[in-house]
Parts: C-alpha cells; structure tokens; sequence
C-alpha cells in the first residue's frame, strides 16, 4: 500500500480549487491541532471524556456494541443472518464514563456511537473546536466516540472531512475502480447504512476472495494522530480502525446525494436491465452512454428547441422537478 498523499493546512478556496477536482483523497496534518479538545486528548484522553461528559445534553445516541470475540470488527454474523453486534440507546456522557472504567481492559467488548449529530448532543463541543474549512459547506459535523474498534470497509454518498479529535486511527483507501475486487456484500442489508466489503482489510481469507489481492495493489492508507484530518471524495472505499483504548473522530459530510443519488439509480437500473437477455442489456449500454456517461452526454438533446427539451435539458431546479415528477408517474403507475 501506499501513503494517502498530503497537503496543506489550506482555506476553502484554495482546497476547492486545487484539491477537490482531483477527486482523490489527502491528508492535512495539524488541520485541527489547536482544537482544545485535541490538545486535552494529547496529554490525557480521560481529559477529553471530561469535556464530553461537560457538554452532554443528554439526548440518546445509536451506541453500537460488539462482544469480546468480535475484537472490534463490527459486521455481520458468520452466516450473514444477523450481525455481530447489538444496538443501544444511551447519553455520549454515559458512554464517555463507560469507555473510562474499561479503557485499561486489554479485552474489552467493542463499543463506540457513530455519527451521532454534535448539534443535538454537545453543541458546544462544535462551537469550541471549529474548522474553518468546511464552515462555508454546509457539513454537519458529527462525532465518532469509542474505543478499539474497526468500522469496515464502505463507501460514502457524500464527500468528507474526518479529523481525528482522540486517539489514533489507521484509515484504508480504495478508489471506485477497485469495487469489484472488493467482494461487495448486500446492497440493502447493510451494518449502518452503506454497503461493506466482505473481505476483512486487517485479515483478508485470500482464498475466499482471490480477487481481493488486485484491490490490495490498489490502496492507500493514512494514520492519523489528534488534530490530523483526511478528505475522503464520495465513493471512494475506505476502512477504519481506531487503535486507542478511547478514540475520538468528528467528521463533516457535505456534497450530499440528493435522494440516493446514483446509488438509487443503480439499485433500480439492476431491476430493470441486469437481467435482460444480453442484446437488450448492450442496447442499454448505448442509451446510458448517450444521455449519462459519454462525454457528448450534456449536449444530447441540443438539436431539441430549449423550451422543448423536457427532462433532457441541462440542470436547473425545474428540470431536476420534472424528473422526480415523471419518475413518480412511472413508478406508481399500475
């Protein structure tokens, strides 16, 4: 594997014209490195639960929890009816002095919340620790809180911002052309709202999954301390494991798919044409590549007067209206 490429502690205009249009992911060292939070971390991470339990608004949070022999992996159980881990509600205060009276137990369960909105939790976590990066983008930030623990590997709808706050993390990369080696597991039946990877990046069974090698020359990966950040673009792979007996992450999605975006048209693309005989499947080809992804596609209906052009037209509020119209005339019609 190789290094996740770095770049500098840059403002929005700079990042979005420089760095976003490669669509590759970049580490920014010390981004976050004078977030009080971090620097509380760095000295004593109990310190950091401290400021979590201070600023709890008690609201409950999703809390995720894996037995010992999960060793951290949170994912499905071993004949894919169910999953290894249970669901909880509980207060991140509750959660921060539970992850304080375990954190010198070597064989802890696994136990974090994810993406819980700092907003409705610990609002005031955000407005002490602000990223100026990301403040005219619209992301919400949304804490990662736990211990040892490996979120597996999966893909975003939105493009992200992830800045290690406590304890250190090892993220794994794969570009979207390495899906499929990647051994992709349901598409609807999911740990947490995103498709996984079935092939474990810290373990991988190279016998069940030969293709996976091939992915392997493919990744990047990046270790991450407190006050680092990553940009990870959408659908871009990625895996993360969080090494620390007490590990905090606030991440910032932004960019996000309206309604599914491309992944609900895929689902609904595998109804309608995967399993049509091969001639019509190739005729479709044709037609996506026309109206979608040729590089022709936006002038497709340019020999269509403007005011005619329908759903064909270039992107703008109305068109984006007509579509969802005529999709919902479609679909529910009998």
């Amino acid at each position: 594997m190789n290094p996740v490429d770095e770049i500098p502690v840059c403002n929005a205009d700079v990042f979005e014209a420089e760095f976003r249009p490669a669509f590759r992911p970049f580490v920014i060292r010390g981004l976050a490195s004078d977030w009080p939070i971090a620097q509380a971390g760095k000295d004593d991470p109990a310190a950091a639960l401290t400021m979590i339990e201070r600023f709890d608004t008690g609201a409950p949070a999703d809390i995720m929890v894996a037995p010992q022999s999960a060793k951290g992996r949170f994912f499905y159980g071993e004949d894919m009816r169910g999953f290894n881990f249970r669901r909880e509600k509980a207060s991140l205060a509750d959660l921060a002095r539970h992850l304080r009276q375990i954190a010198e137990d070597e064989n802890s369960i696994g136990i974090y919340a994810g993406a819980s909105d700092i907003a409705a939790h610990v609002p005031a976590l955000a407005q002490e620790n602000p990223l100026p990066l990301v403040k005219a983008m619209g992301a919400v930030p949304r804490i990662w809180l736990g211990n040892a623990t490996q979120v597996a590997t999966h893909f975003d709808l939105s493009d992200n911002f992830a800045v290690v706050a406590v304890g250190k993390r090892r993220f794994t990369l794969f570009p979207p052309d390495a899906t499929p080696d990647l051994y992709v597991g349901p598409l609807n039946i999911t740990l947490a709202g995103q498709p996984v990877s079935l092939v474990d990046p810290l373990a991988p069974d190279h016998d069940r999954f030969p293709k996976y090698r091939d992915a392997e020359e493919k990744a990047l990966f990046a270790d991450l301390e407190p006050g680092d950040a990553i940009y990870v673009p959408t659908l871009w792979w990625h895996h993360v494991a969080a090494s620390a007996p007490i590990n905090l992450l606030i991440n910032y999605w932004h960019n996000d798919a309206q309604r599914g975006g491309g992944f609900l048209a895929l689902v609904h693309a595998m109804l309608a044409i995967r399993d049509q005989p091969a001639p019509q499947r190739k005729a479709w080809r044709t037609w996506f590549d026309h109206f979608v992804f040729g590089e022709e596609a936006a002038g497709a209906a340019d020999h269509i007067p403007t005011h005619a052009r329908g759903v064909n037209g270039p992107a703008s509020p109305e068109r984006d209206e007509q579509m969802r119209r005529f999709i919902l005339q479609v679909l529910s019609s009998p």
